[in-house]
């Protein structure tokens, strides 16, 4: 009995101490996991700082500079990405853009320039923007302007919806641009601007251009319209028939001063990088206008102009008191202006006179000019040429009657015969009194 009860007592001491025993364990397991749940908070803390990090890491990737195009050197200051406030450039934010500006004066064609460079996918001119007064009343207006413009926030009809590769806006030279000469030639050279000069050599066909277009912003004889340019030879014959009486006893010193204004524009702009061009050349030659597209860096395209000319034929049918000027004019430096240019137009116009070359009977649509004295028959254009010119024999359009563009038949006709040219870029010459036919 002694043995039971000594027995049963090492039982229940033995049971308490498993019971204090398995608390410690509990204790112990609660702890331990306790530090594994912080732990692995901790982790989790961390794992979300990191990802926020990387996330911002990801938006300066994004806003990181674009790198620069394989271009020379000099060329980088001319290269520029702008940053539009009004809208996104998304795709094109790594599309380089040019700046430019057409330094011109009224009535020397640098509408009907503009009219090429917009009809280029890629280029925006956005038109005579310092007409405006108020937006060249000053300096600080000038800036502010310049800076809407090259920075792609200007919209106007010129605006494109591809990736802009050159900007800019047509600046007349009595539009606040010689008055303001030095701090708009520092900002051109700041901003990387290139110049575009586009004169007439031809003074005195400018000034009656002026005093026409003047008439009729009064006397608006389209319709109750002005229009400085038109699209029809129709609205074209209608404004010519207007012939302004020049002042003879004046026209010296006019002459004179806008010669000066010319040159002293050329003084002041040509530290800038630009191109001078002759809108009388470029009549001559479109070619000159690839000129333009290589030096604004932009793919070579064909370009396009909707415009008429309004003023053509010889200059004494264009001038009411053409004697007088002719006498005023005649012994001094403008003498030429009188024959220059055009010279044999009369041929011309007398040539095309009730024959139509088109055979779409879309007349504008071909153009011709007389050949110059020292070209040559049979001369030829070399492989990589760019003239969109070829030359033609008389008689192959007075007697055979073939109209531009050629018919199948019509081309094969005249090749056997050598007198069209095989491929665009070959040209045959004309016989004596021929002219070039520039399609």
């Amino acid at each position: 009995m002694a043995d039971d009860h000594s027995s049963f007592t090492k039982d229940v001491l033995l049971v308490k101490g498993l019971k204090n025993t398995t608390l410690v364990w509990r204790l112990v397991v609660l702890a331990f996991a306790m530090v594994c749940g912080v732990y692995i908070c901790s982790i989790c803390l961390k794992q979300i700082s990191t990802g926020t990090k990387i996330g911002f890491l990801d938006i300066n990737v994004i806003q990181k500079p674009c790198p620069e195009p394989n271009i020379e050197p000099w060329e980088i200051p001319y290269v520029h990405y702008p940053n539009p406030k009004t809208y996104s450039r998304e795709e094109c934010s790594c599309h380089p853009v040019r700046y430019f500006t057409i330094l011109s004066m009224q009535r020397s064609g640098s509408g009907w320039f503009e009219t090429f460079l917009n009809s280029h996918p890629n280029i925006s001119s956005n038109g005579e923007i310092f007409s405006v007064k108020v937006r060249r009343s000053n300096m600080t207006t000038i800036t502010e302007t310049l800076d809407t413009i090259y920075n792609l926030d200007w919209f106007s009809s010129a605006s494109k919806n591809e990736c802009t590769t050159a900007v800019g806006l047509k600046w007349m030279l009595n539009q606040g641009l010689v008055q303001h000469h030095e701090q708009i030639a520092e900002y051109f050279r700041i901003h990387g601007v290139s110049v575009i000069f586009l004169f007439r050599r031809n003074l005195l066909r400018r000034m009656i251009s002026v005093l026409a277009n003047e008439y009729d912003k009064n006397a608006k004889i389209l319709n109750g319209t002005h229009k400085s340019h038109v699209h029809s030879p129709k609205e074209a014959e209608i404004l010519a028939k207007y012939k302004p009486t020049l002042n003879s006893t004046l026209l010296i010193g006019s002459l004179k001063q806008v010669n000066d204004t010319t040159t002293k524009a050329l003084e002041y702009f040509k530290s800038t990088r630009h191109i001078m061009l002759y809108y009388e050349d470029v009549v001559k030659n479109r070619t000159k206008l690839m000129d333009v597209l290589e030096f604004l860096k932009v793919p070579q395209t064909n370009l396009k102009s909707r415009q008429v000319k309004i003023h053509k034929g010889s200059l004494s049918s264009q001038v009411e008191n053409w004697d007088d000027v002719s006498k005023a004019l005649t012994g001094t430096q403008y003498e030429s202006f009188l024959h220059e240019d055009y010279r044999r137009e009369a041929m011309v116009a007398s040539f095309r006179k009730g024959l139509y070359m088109s055979a779409t009977r879309d007349e504008c649509g071909v153009i011709f000019e007389p050949y110059e004295e020292d070209e040559r028959v049979n001369m030829t254009v070399p492989p990589r040429s760019k003239d969109m010119f070829f030359y033609m024999y008389l008689h192959v359009i007075y007697d055979m009657g073939v109209g531009i563009p050629f018919t199948v038949f019509e081309s094969e006709a005249l090749k056997t015969v050598n007198v069209v040219p095989y491929r665009y870029n070959q040209i045959f010459g004309p016989l004596s009194g021929g002219l070039r036919s520039f399609v």
